[in-house]
């Protein structure tokens, strides 16, 4: 039997997820994170692996089951440079002013573990990129959205599934990518792997 859980606290991610697995267990990864690179992609591949692989040495299987752990992180970058989640309303404003009026790009990683009662952990990660495109905003509208709770809990300061979303001019990829799980590819590869 197959048991699967979900290495995140994100409510979006366990919204996202449920679009792939009708069942789950969510067992957030507690541990520092972190990153030795500065590109994008590795280092959502990096925080994705060090979540998913926390949860992996602590569950115990039982013979003959599998367990399937799914860690995944996401960031946002402009030319290249990472930003996470801000600090303070002032470094809220910050990456907002860099995003707005023009193209930037999310990066989601994400690690499968699949954990046996041999306690031999087997493990793909990936990542998925997704271009955004914001209207350019004024100084008006910067304030009026960092006065929100949104940004503060969220890559590059911003939610694109919330009131952010009259920002949004456009985006080339997977719009779920930018939420923060990319379930279609998620789905591909774990069926692939035959993990679902």
């Amino acid at each position: 039997m197959d048991r699967y859980i979900l290495a995140s606290q994100s409510p979006r991610r366990r919204e996202l997820l449920h679009m792939v697995l009708s069942e789950y267990e969510v067992i957030p990864a507690r541990g520092e994170e972190t990153v030795n690179s500065t590109d994008p992609a590795e280092a959502v591949k990096e925080l994705s692996f060090q979540k998913a692989m926390e949860v992996s040495r602590i569950v115990k299987p039982c013979e003959g089951d599998r367990i399937i752990v799914i860690g995944a992180d996401t960031v946002v970058a402009a030319d290249g440079r990472i930003l996470g989640k801000p600090a303070d309303r002032a470094d809220a404003a910050r990456m907002i002013g860099r995003l707005q009026g023009r193209e930037h790009h999310v990066y989601t990683g994400v690690t499968v573990c699949c954990v046996q009662q041999s306690k031999d952990i087997r493990h793909f990660s990936f990542y998925e990129e997704t271009a955004v495109d914001v209207y350019p905003m004024n100084r008006g509208e910067i304030e009026g959205y960092i006065s929100l709770q949104e940004p503060y809990d969220k890559a590059g300061a911003y939610g694109i599934q919330g009131a952010f979303s009259v920002f949004i001019r456009g985006i080339r990829g997977d719009y779920n990518n930018v939420v923060g799980l990319p379930v279609a590819r998620l789905y591909h590869e774990m069926a692939s792997r035959g993990l679902l």
